[in-house]
């Protein structure tokens, strides 16, 4: 961990999860998407927290890892909202930690929240 303007930053760290190595930023949240697997969701969610993973929650998780391989990016609450057809307080409670720190996490979609520089510009992913 690094001090940081009174601020802790916890640094990127490598993981063995279902005999996959993963990289994580310090938020827990995939460097390299595409190590996700269904092994290394399930290892993930019941450290989360998840016993048994519903059909509900698997759709979920579909959906989101369909729509980041189509778009490249994570989708929008609007876009969980309607390719679900649940509610925003129906897709929080799923998991816990909600939808960012939850399945977007659980997923192995990158940080929503990660800036990248691009050429002079800062973009947001």
């Amino acid at each position: 961990m690094i001090k940081n303007e009174g601020r802790t930053i916890k640094r990127p760290y490598t993981r063995i999860i279902a005999g996959v190595e993963i990289m994580f930023n310090g938020e827990g949240f995939f460097i390299t998407p595409s190590s996700w697997t269904e092994d290394v969701f399930q290892v993930l969610a019941q450290e989360a927290g998840v016993e048994e993973i519903s059909d509900k929650q698997w759709m979920v998780v579909n959906f989101i890892r369909k729509f980041y391989a189509e778009q490249g990016k994570s989708p929008l609450n609007h876009h969980l909202k309607v390719g679900t057809n649940l509610s925003l307080a129906e897709l929080e409670a799923l998991f816990p930690g909600g939808l960012k720190y939850g399945v977007r996490r659980l997923t192995g979609l990158p940080d929503p929240c990660r800036r990248k520089v691009v050429g002079k510009r800062v973009k947001s992913d």
